[in-house]
């Protein structure tokens, strides 16, 4: 340990993904793809050769439900969810349809047209620009590598053979590599790419394991046994620390493991101010059984709901009634809380794989073919899902809203769809929410800046920072190259944020933001000070926030905001965010 201890200490800035601290030595993990042959099958050979790919699909299906009841065991229903994604990828029509079918054209082997298509399938899923949702290919990707190697025979990969605790270092782990992570071995993990939404990361938090991501080429830079320390507060790995860093991060560790437990004490109290003023904090969820993790964090509703995630997952378009036992569920376990549910987000950027004749290619999926722009052009998939919507709302408190409005021509053809919709349940006898409340995301500058006339016929707006930061400043948020330039605290967007909320608030709409600016303490109290109704965000970044609430005064909020307005660099304002959240908040 002495003769590390001599070598230079060197930082390295990841992504903080997974909180704690952690001190080890390293073990470099990694994981090799699986070399496919390739070859021709004798033409008498072929009933095998389809039987050989059952027997491997069926083997998989089994080592992954074990991997998923081992989960369930150790550590929660919830996370041992996960793994339905993968047992759902093993019963997917398309993927295996279209194996098959190479292989009736081809004659090549099994192995290679499995990987040929499901290859394209992953490809196609790490394109898409939801980072949740691209996150997803990792699913695809691991599933395909059981597939294979239980093809040709070879033993799977395992992270569950540790000798000793240690701190995982790798390119890339797998969902069912991490679930089977020894517990008391996994000291934290980093990994070259990866974002907080990984099934690795999911994994690490629920362990309660540091993990930290994006930490670019630390797999050539590292050897196994260097000694290291994982800071997954500040997505900071240091190499050799030196004892004056040991003896710090010592002291860190004590002082954030005293924090959490306050943040997550105070988490049971309301959101007030201190000069008295109550602020709505809500959640957002992908899938239904989120709502158990809404409620745990004292979530005042769901702000939002996003519903794409229902037909990403599933091999075939869900059923109006699909639609609604979901959704309902959704809106029962909320009740008497709201619920707004998002419409469909699909195409462009997020198809469905199954269903590619209704997504054709784009040079720029991000600007093209999606959300609003595809429910419009097919309305047999958007009436279904808007009766399912409205028949939940009988069940508790729903709102409806749509994303992706470009301006009101698209808002009121949407709602004329909508009122079909509603005559069409009369007629069949089904009860719904005559008033059911109706908005918009404002995520699109032509949107913000036509806000007064889209509040004429809104009953709320939810603002998505995530995309119209990109769209003001030019700036494609997941392009490794320019992703330092997007600045949530640029001088355009605040100022836009502000026109938002004046022209809403003079027609009485309230105003909520949904984007990951609603979930940061340190951007909670320039959006409140800027005239913001609510702010919805994942149901983990809710403490933190309240906490920040808790602390401070809407006056001082809306002085934040007045001085911000006035400040003309992105980081000036940053600072200054930065300057206030630190005042009120200190973990000694």
């Amino acid at each position: 340990m002495e003769d590390v201890h001599e070598k230079t200490e060197v930082t390295v800035q990841g992504i903080a993904a997974s909180q704690g601290i952690a001190y080890g030595q390293i073990f470099v993990y990694v994981q090799n793809d699986v070399e496919v042959p390739s070859y021709q099958v004798e033409t008498a050979k072929r009933i095998d050769e389809v039987a050989r790919f059952d027997r491997a699909l069926v083997v998989t299906r089994q080592q992954i439900s074990k991997i998923k009841n081992e989960v369930e065991k150790n550590i929660g229903a919830e996370e041992a969810a996960i793994f339905d994604a993968h047992l759902m990828v093993l019963e997917d029509e398309a993927l295996i349809g279209e194996t098959i079918r190479e292989f009736e054209s081809t004659g090549r082997n099994i192995e290679t047209c499995f990987h040929k298509v499901s290859s394209r399938y992953v490809q196609a899923f790490s394109e898409i620009d939801d980072e949740y949702l691209r996150e997803r290919a990792g699913d695809l990707r691991d599933v395909a590598q059981r597939v294979l190697q239980n093809l040709l025979g070879q033993a799977e990969n395992a992270l569950n053979r540790l000798a000793d605790q240690r701190i995982i270092v790798a390119s890339d782990i797998t969902p069912s590599d991490s679930a089977t992570l020894d517990r008391t071995a996994a000291l934290a993990l980093v990994m070259d790419t990866g974002s907080r939404t990984s099934h690795a990361v999911i994994v690490a938090r629920s362990m309660k394991v540091p993990a930290v991501v994006g930490v670019r080429n630390l797999t050539q830079r590292v050897k196994n046994g260097d000694w290291a320390i994982v800071d997954g507060y500040d997505g900071v790995v240091i190499l050799n620390p030196s004892e004056s860093t040991l003896f710090r991060y010592g002291t860190i560790q004590e002082k954030k493991k005293s924090f959490e437990s306050r943040l997550l004490e105070v988490n049971r109290q309301p959101a007030v101010t201190l000069d008295g003023v109550a602020v709505s904090l809500l959640a957002n969820i992908e899938k239904g059984d989120e709502v158990t993790k809404a409620k745990a964090y004292f979530a005042e509703g769901i702000g939002l709901y996003r519903t794409e995630f229902l037909f990403l997952s599933s091999a075939r378009m869900p059923s109006e009634h699909e639609q609604f036992i979901t959704y309902k569920g959704v809106v029962e376990a909320m009740a008497p809380q709201p619920v707004i549910i998002r419409t469909l987000d699909l195409g462009g950027d997020k198809p469905m794989m199954w269903k590619e004749d209704l997504f054709p290619k784009e040079n720029n999926p991000f600007m093209g073919f999606r959300a609003i722009r595809f429910c419009l052009e097919h309305q047999d998939i958007f009436k279904e899902q808007l009766r399912a919507i409205l028949r939940a709302s009988a069940y508790g408190k729903v709102k409806l809203m749509y994303p992706m409005i470009s301006g009101t021509e698209e808002l009121l053809r949407a709602n004329a769809v909508l009122d079909e919709c509603r005559v069409e349940l009369k007629a069949r006898g089904v009860a719904f929410d005559e008033k059911l409340e109706v908005g918009a995301m404002i995520e699109i500058p032509s949107a913000a800046v036509t806000a007064d006339l889209l509040a004429k016929e809104c009953a709320f707006f939810s603002i998505g920072t995530n995309d119209l930061i990109q769209y003001l400043l030019a700036i494609d948020r997941v392009n490794d190259r320019i992703a330092h330039l997007y600045e949530p605290t640029h001088p355009a967007i605040i100022r836009t944020l502000k026109q938002i909320v004046d022209e809403a608030h003079r027609q009485n709409v309230p105003v909520g933001v949904c984007g990951e600016m609603a979930g940061d303490p340190v951007f909670a109290p320039l959006l409140l000070g800027l005239g913001m109704d609510s702010l919805s965000m994942s149901p983990a970044w809710l403490p933190a926030v309240k906490f920040l609430i808790r602390s401070m005064t809407i006056a001082d909020a809306k002085a934040l905001a007045a001085e911000a307005l006035t400040l003309r660099s992105p980081k000036e304002i940053y600072a200054r965010c930065d300057e206030f959240y630190r005042a009120r908040v200190r973990m000694d």
